[in-house]
C-alpha cells in the first residue's frame, strides 16, 4: 500500500509544561474507530512522553482509496478536531491496503 505522512505542529506561547493529558491514546483510538469502522489498522501513540501533548496516528483503511493525501489527513484531523485543540502537535500516517 501507499503510506502518506504529515506533521501538524503548533507552538504554544507561555506554556510552562503544566499541561496534563486531557486525552489519551485510547480516547483518540475510539474516535477513529467510530469514524473508520472498516479500517484494517488504527494505531495511536503518545510521542510526548505520556503528557498527551503530541500524538502519532496511523490509519490503514480502504476508505482512503481515491482520495489525495491531503484529503485523507483532513478526514483524520476533522475526526479529532476537538482533541487537536489541546495538543501541541499531531503526526499523521495513512495507508491504503492492497486490494
Amino acid at each position: 500500500g501507499h503510506r502518506y505522512t504529515s506533521l501538524l505542529s503548533r507552538m504554544w506561547s507561555g506554556s510552562s509544561g503544566q499541561n496534563t493529558a486531557k486525552y489519551t491514546e485510547k480516547d483518540l483510538r475510539q474516535s477513529l474507530n467510530d469514524k473508520f469502522p472498516g479500517a484494517e489498522e488504527i494505531a495511536v501513540t503518545d510521542i510526548s512522553g505520556g503528557c498527551g501533548a503530541m500524538f502519532e496516528i496511523f490509519v490503514k483503511s480502504q476508505e482512503f482509496r481515491g482520495l489525495s493525501t491531503v484529503k485523507q489527513h483532513r478526514l483524520i484531523t476533522e475526526t479529532l478536531k476537538e482533541q487537536i485543540k489541546d495538543m501541541h502537535g499531531l503526526r499523521i500516517h495513512t495507508e491504503i491496503p492492497e486490494k
